[in-house]
């Protein structure tokens, strides 16, 4: 999975940002065949926040963003947002097609 760490607006630690791919890396591990994934962290004036996006197979996007003091505690909330959403996808009921030959 192909994984990118973006900060807009401000610079962010190279220890942030190992903590960024860690964190999506064992989101991705529970995501149903995850394909790639982005971080984008962005200051907005006094509120540091994290956004992480996960694209998993079937054309699904799931994105959760959230904020906090500083960018690490934005990013442990959007993890958790994100976690939520991974086991709902997760769990979600696989579509079949049925097929032809049964409706003749």
């Amino acid at each position: 999975m192909q994984t990118t760490v973006t900060a807009r607006h401000c610079e962010i630690p190279e220890a942030l940002r190992e903590r960024a791919i860690t964190v999506v890396e064992r989101l991705g591990n529970q995501a149903p065949r995850p394909i790639e994934s982005t971080v984008v962290f962005d200051t907005d004036g006094t509120q540091q926040t994290a956004e992480i996006r996960l694209h998993v197979a079937r054309g699904e996007t799931l994105v959760a963003r959230a904020g906090g003091a500083d960018h690490r505690t934005a990013l442990d909330r959007a993890e958790e947002k994100l976690r939520r959403q991974v086991e709902r996808a997760s769990d979600r009921p696989r579509t079949t097609r049925s097929t032809q030959s049964n409706h003749r």
